[in-house]
């Protein structure tokens, strides 16, 4: 999301190398821990034993998942955990979905589930309370605006400044809104992510700042008016700070080390890539905005 094209600056199968260097963990166990090893101790790791049990939230849109079903292996992030399951020896039918809802995923104290996957960045603040396993996707923001708001042809970096932004609570995007656009109006706060589409689609708000897949999502098949007619459109994306999303693990979970082991396999024999290419590939061609 950067540069007159992605952001990411580099081919997927570069980036796939990335999702793993720029990860927020080592492995727990160091060197010696292996596929191998990682096969007979996960299941004395786990939460329930002899089930993986991976949470996220509900809705769940594309292309990160698809008609809202984690469980039937679409979209990149459900793809992710059975391609993740299965290099670490675990069925499918033995993989258990959970709900979690996004804003209390990072905070502290024992999660009822191995870990969650839901578009959670990393940062140095959710890091103090829960662990994180390596990258498996590298992040661009970008802006999703109605198509008849102001901000869709005029938006220089001094422009951009003057429109009244929306967001999720303890979100990337609210916080890139803060950090880097730096608006002369205080950018309104929802709950939930649905709640800030329908202020966008109100007018109550400008614009929304959310990573390109999901804004892309938005702009193609989720915000319609009355009659079915699409009335988003996503701006563009912005330059790459160095934003990355990682499973989400109770603080110190041993089982981390195998799934960053695992992660690490996908990226080797191209997995990681090949999932990258298949459910996020078009990403690449959102033009790049400066904040």
């Amino acid at each position: 999301m950067r540069s007159i094209r992605i952001a990411c600056a580099c081919a997927l199968s570069l980036c796939a190398v990335m999702a793993v260097s720029l990860g927020s963990t080592s492995l727990a166990s160091g060197a010696s821990t292996t596929l191998a090893s990682c096969k007979a101790t996960i299941p004395s790791e786990e939460y329930t034993k002899g089930t993986l049990t991976v949470a996220t939230d509900d809705p769940v849109y594309s292309p990160w998942f698809v008609n809202n079903k984690p469980t039937n292996g679409k979209g990149y992030e459900s793809a992710l955990v059975y391609a993740l399951a299965n290099v670490l020896g675990i069925a499918k039918s033995h993989v258990k979905w959970a709900y979690e809802p996004f804003d209390s995923s990072y905070t502290p104290g024992t999660k009822h589930f191995d870990f969650d996957i839901n578009e959670i960045s990393y940062t140095g603040a959710r890091a103090h309370a829960v662990t994180f396993s390596v990258s498996y996707y590298n992040v661009n923001q970008s802006i999703v605006a109605l198509k008849t708001d102001k901000i869709v042809k005029d938006h220089t970096p001094a422009e951009l400044k003057t429109y009244l932004y929306g967001d999720q609570i303890g979100t990337t995007g609210l916080a890139y809104i803060n950090d880097y656009i730096k608006p002369t109006k205080s950018p309104r706060v929802f709950g939930t992510l649905d709640q800030a589409v329908e202020a966008l689609q109100l007018g109550q708000i400008d614009a929304i700042v959310i990573d390109t897949p999901t804004g892309q999502y938005m702009a193609s098949s989720q915000i319609m008016n009355a009659k079915k007619k699409l009335t988003a459109t996503q701006v563009g994306q912005f330059p790459s700070v160095g934003e990355h999303y990682g499973l989400l693990f109770t603080k110190g979970n041993p089982l981390v080390g195998c799934i960053n082991v695992g992660l690490q396999a996908l990226t080797s024999d191209g997995t990681l890539a090949a999932l990258q290419h298949k459910w996020l590939g078009i990403y690449t061609s959102v033009p790049t905005i400066t904040p």
